[in-house]
């Protein structure tokens, strides 16, 4: 009896020693995760500056570059209303290109070029469509609105997918207004791929008075959609507590008002050119072809093409390649008719002597 009583209590104790050290271990590990992402944030920070000292190098024979600081509406979440600053407006940083043959005491169109992805940022992927751009006398403002990455945790965390992001992106066109007198109010259009698509409509639904034209590349459009065929480590990019804090079955009209397919009701008059692609890994076809749908089905009109298996997927016509820069061409050539550019471009030549042979 008096062994089985002891066998009972060191089996308590074991098992409450076992309990001790698996809480410990798991504390331990959800510290390790915590460290590895402020690493993976650090790391984020420092590629952005050499991001950035590459966009000097490679842009600052044509345009003058800065980045200006500039704010957009309060945090979309805020755990603590009442904590001092917690509503303040939230900070970011925004991309600034200027031809440097422009005279400033005329007026030039400007383009408002939002980035794509989750978490994405504005990069020197774009180096290319920027000396386009450039080169046909656009100024350019590229927002880092909340959520991007290369600006820590805090704004890492403060993404608003779909939501008050579009704000921050509607804020630098106004910030460029407010401070070069040679931008022409009049002639503001916006581009955008991937997210930086859905931005681009959003903003035109929102203020459909303040853009000459706008176009969407890929652009995500259907949440619902999206969240279906997506994965789970997508899906939580969504459903942090962080972000939306909850799925699409939890809370489906969060969804549609993020969603420009089901916004689709709410385009005006501003001219619209979308284009998307069959092979698209990212925005699948059948996203974009129901916003295209949507858009047919409230009447409206705008321009759009379908692109059949071009090579490169979703940045088929962000590429260096021939064909790439030839659907550019007709993306420029839509932008012109709206914004009336000094330099439009109007051939594959005029592309390659921009960007990729700038030979004076």
């Amino acid at each position: 009896m008096k062994r089985a009583i002891f066998l009972l209590v060191a089996a308590m104790m074991l098992n409450q020693l076992l309990a001790q050290t698996n809480n410990d271990l798991q504390k331990r590990v959800d510290q390790l995760l915590q460290e590895n992402e402020s690493l993976n944030h650090r790391l984020d920070v420092l590629e952005k500056k050499i991001d950035d000292v590459t966009w000097f190098n490679r842009v600052c024979d044509v345009a003058f570059i800065d980045k200006v600081y500039i704010y957009g509406p309060p945090p979309a979440n805020v755990k603590n209303p009442e904590q001092t600053g917690a509503t303040n407006p939230v900070k970011f940083w925004s991309y600034v290109f200027i031809p440097k043959n422009i005279d400033i005491n005329k007026k030039y169109p400007l383009l408002v070029f939002p980035h794509g992805g989750v978490h994405g940022d504005f990069t020197t992927y774009y180096t290319h469509i920027v000396r386009e751009m450039i080169a046909q006398g656009y100024i350019v403002v590229a927002p880092e609105y909340r959520g991007s990455t290369g600006y820590g945790s805090g704004h890492w965390r403060r993404i608003d997918y779909g939501g008050l992001e579009k704000e921050d992106v509607y804020a630098s066109r106004n910030y460029m207004i407010e401070n070069y007198d040679f931008v022409d109010k009049n002639r503001i259009g916006i581009i955008g791929w991937s997210h930086g698509g859905m931005i681009a409509l959003h903003n035109i639904f929102d203020h459909p008075n303040d853009y000459a034209c706008a176009y969407a590349g890929v652009p995500v459009s259907d949440l619902i959609l999206r969240y279906g065929y997506a994965d789970d480590d997508y899906r939580r990019l969504y459903d942090s507590d962080y972000h939306i804090g909850q799925t699409p079955r939890e809370n489906i009209n969060e969804y549609l008002k993020r969603s420009p397919t089901w916004q689709a009701h709410r385009l005006k008059n501003t001219p619209l050119l979308i284009h998307t692609n069959t092979n698209d890994d990212d925005v699948y076809v059948i996203e974009v072809q129901s916003l295209i749908n949507a858009l047919k089905a409230e009447g409206k009109d705008f321009e759009y093409e379908i692109f059949q298996e071009m090579p490169g997927g979703h940045s088929f016509n962000r590429m260096d390649t021939k064909a790439a820069r030839e659907i550019r061409v007709k993306i420029y050539k839509f932008l012109a008719k709206y914004l009336n550019p000094p330099k439009p471009i109007k051939s594959i030549e005029d592309i390659n002597r921009a960007a990729y042979l700038p030979l004076r």
